[in-house]
């Protein structure tokens, strides 16, 4: 699993930032302002920024200036690339190596 992953999944191991991609994944709104955000999830306005700070960071969101105010919407592509990964990982965690069978020592499948 590749480092950009790792980061992905600790990303997604807060319950805050899953509500946010819930909301944002959500048929009612496309894009929210930090403000908004903040409001629907029942955090402070910085509380909001920095979860919005490190899921932009890893990919998860992309921003638009909007006038004074700054929107955030999921970015598809790294959600599909993260499904992508967990079923790579799921298949091989399924797969038996044939070294490792031979040669207790073997971690080419680690």
């Amino acid at each position: 699993m590749d480092k950009k992953t790792v980061e992905r999944l600790k990303i997604l191991g807060d319950e805050t930032r899953l509500k946010i991609i819930k909301l944002l994944a959500s048929n009612t709104v496309d894009s929210l302002c930090v403000n908004d955000l903040a409001k629907h999830v029942k955090i402070s306005q910085q509380a909001a920024s920095q979860h919005l700070k490190l899921m932009k960071m890893t990919g998860f969101l992309y921003s638009t200036r909007q006038g004074n105010h700054i929107y955030y919407r999921l970015d598809l592509k790294a959600f599909r690339k993260m499904k992508e990964d967990f079923s790579k990982l799921f298949e091989m965690a399924f797969q038996k190596c044939e070294d490792c069978e031979k040669y207790p020592e073997c971690n080419d499948c680690i």
